[in-house]
């Protein structure tokens, strides 16, 4: 930047700028070439970022001269969204549950629980557990190959704890606990792909008040006594923006240290305002990135939870603001994707009908795809979508850099279905 400014002040003398506003506007100028200069920089690291870390080489073996197809049936990398309860407890109408799950599986490779598992839902009254809206998400899910994730386990914030789980006394409360992670473990082995252990601790441990500091460790052992092989994430907000980072730091640090099982970090997307901080983002995701665990966007809204659209459900959104929702999108996906830390984002919502933010959808109540839904159909699927066909060389080799994920390889009459994963960085194909 010195040098930049250094050059503004050559070319200004060299022109000789007789005027302050003159002078004020060849700035403003240079500055805004400069300025455009720095963001078409920081485009081109994003993209050699996503390359480097998201891509590898299919190389197809043929014959010499053979012409090869490669096509792309799916990501790797999870491009997921919340399962709304409206949509499989017979509440929403038959036309709504059938375009949710139609849209749903044209934009989205998984999916996340958004209240289904939440203990509070499942056993309102002690004694009476609800598995009915749990077993009908599962499967849909299994029926359509899509992995889900299970939030959650337990949630420490106080409000949000049973009036019947606190009238327990401890011995009973911790007896309850045990109940509660193996009976679900060990009823979904090997169903859910993982499960948020207990919900943004940061913010209030109700559980860990009661019974002490190494209760999350114990949960994570009962969970394990029903699902032996059970992936356990962490998952928090405020995260992203910055705000918590460091205590969020501090509280994974300790529960390593105190050797509590943790398979994964979720941070979730919620807290940004009308807008985000790209810096602050990355920040982030570099800072988590040094645990050497998987990272998810667990919870994603954008618009966000600080924006004029959360305090006002109803506001409109101008054609403008839809616009910059979109960019805003494409931005925030570029960054978490081009992210080697960073194994998945998952929105919170994605139809105005079934998202708490409904400004940040992807469709309006009577299914309209907004300018967000285009912009991110033409990222996953488009930009980030490998789709090639060329003949093979005089080797019988043709090799095609390629996206990790699920691909169909044709060569003539012969297909082979392969998945391509980031551990593997290169597949070898023989046709």
């Amino acid at each position: 930047m010195k040098k930049n400014t250094v050059c503004i002040a050559a070319e200004a003398k060299k022109i000789k700028i007789m005027t302050n506003k003159s002078t004020f506007n060849f700035l403003l100028v240079v500055f805004s070439i400069l300025l455009f200069q720095s963001s078409n920089a920081q485009k081109m690291d994003l993209e050699k970022s996503i390359s480097g870390n998201r891509m590898g080489e299919i190389v197809v073996k043929a014959k010499p001269g053979a012409t090869v197809t490669v096509e792309q049936l799916g990501h790797e990398f999870w491009f997921g969204c919340a399962i709304a309860d409206q949509i499989f407890d017979g509440r929403a109408s038959e036309y709504n549950q059938k375009m949710y799950k139609e849209k749903f599986l044209q934009n989205f490779n998984s999916a996340v629980t958004e209240n289904a598992v939440k203990w509070g839902n499942m056993e309102r009254r002690k004694g009476e557990v609800n598995y009915k809206l749990v077993d009908a998400m599962l499967e849909w899910t299994d029926e359509n190959e899509i992995p889900l994730r299970a939030h959650n386990l337990f949630w420490g914030i106080e409000k949000f704890v049973q009036p019947w789980v606190k009238e327990l006394s401890d011995d009973e409360l911790g007896a309850t606990l045990k109940h509660r992670a193996e009976t679900v473990t060990e009823r979904y082995k090997g169903r859910f792909e993982e499960y948020d252990l207990n919900n943004e601790m940061i913010h209030g441990n109700y559980y860990e008040e009661r019974l002490g500091t190494d209760i999350t460790k114990k949960m994570a052992q009962w969970a394990h006594n029903g699902e032996p092989g059970i992936r356990l994430y962490l998952n928090d907000y405020d995260i992203l923006t910055g705000n918590k980072l460091n205590e969020y730091m501090a509280h994974i640090r300790d529960l390593l240290k105190h050797g509590v099982p943790i398979d994964g970090i979720g941070v979730q997307g919620h807290l940004h305002g009308n807008t985000f901080d790209r810096d602050e983002l990355k920040r982030a995701l570099d800072s988590l990135a040094t645990f050497d665990l998987p990272v998810k966007i667990t919870e994603f809204n954008m618009p966000g939870q600080r924006s004029d659209y959360y305090r006002n459900r109803d506001m409109e959104m101008t054609e403008e603001a839809e616009i910059q929702k979109a960019k805003d999108l494409v931005d925030y996906y570029s960054i978490c994707f081009a992210h080697p830390a960073v194994d998945g984002i998952l929105m919170w919502g994605f139809w105005e009908g079934a998202n708490w933010i409904p400004q940040s959808s992807l469709y309006k109540r009577d299914w309209t795809p907004t300018p967000a839904a285009e912009a991110y159909q033409n990222l996953i699927y488009s930009k980030w979508w490998t789709s090639e066909s060329g003949k093979s060389n005089s080797k019988g080799e043709l090799a095609i850099p390629a996206f990790y994920g699920k691909y169909k390889i044709t060569v003539g009459n012969k297909t082979k279905i392969i998945d391509f994963s980031k551990n593997d960085s290169e597949a070898e194909v023989e046709l």
